[in-house]
């Protein structure tokens, strides 16, 4: 009986011949390709670093805070150009040149009790700058008046400078 069964079928691994060539194409296509694309320039270069970046305050930054005037030093310069002053009512305000600023923007109201003069620093003037009559242009304050006094000096005909007219409030009234 044993000898009546068929014998199993072996099966054989097919020869190097019978094998099919797709795969080694598609792995040699893929190296190639991974090849190509490696080879290849990137595509975006990053842009080129400025020589001098600049530096912009963020907005939301307070502005940078100044030091505070030393009153020694209005004290001096007005005991030396005080003279020039117009007073109202005992009271009057100055800007000091800011030499580091190179401006004038350090002000001061002024007050006299009794022959003593008091010195306040205060954020900004509340009263014109004199722009008229003779200039100073060495004295290291701006001079301050009233808009009261200022339209009596407009009053008597007086104009801001030679040459210019009189505004028409002021002939009106002649």
């Amino acid at each position: 009986m044993d000898d009546d069964a068929p014998e199993p079928v072996r099966q054989r691994s097919p020869s190097i011949g019978q094998l099919s060539k797709t795969p080694s194409w598609i792995m040699l296509g893929f190296v190639l390709g991974a090849a190509f694309v490696a080879a290849l320039p990137p595509l975006r270069q990053p842009p080129p670093a400025p020589a001098v970046a600049p530096v912009a305050p963020r907005p939301d930054a307070p502005p940078p805070v100044r030091a505070a005037p030393v009153l020694t030093t209005i004290e001096a310069v007005f005991a030396e150009w005080g003279r020039h002053a117009v007073w109202s009512d005992d009271v009057t305000e100055v800007a000091l040149w800011n030499g580091q600023e190179r401006a004038f923007t350090d002000f001061y109201e002024v007050r006299r009790v009794g022959g003593v003069l008091y010195f306040r620093s205060i954020p900004k003037l509340t009263r014109r700058i004199i722009a008229r009559g003779k200039p100073m242009p060495e004295a290291p304050l701006r001079f301050t008046e009233t808009e009261e006094q200022y339209q009596e000096w407009l009053l008597h005909g007086r104009i801001e400078r030679p040459g210019e007219v009189a505004p028409e409030s002021v002939r009106r009234r002649e």
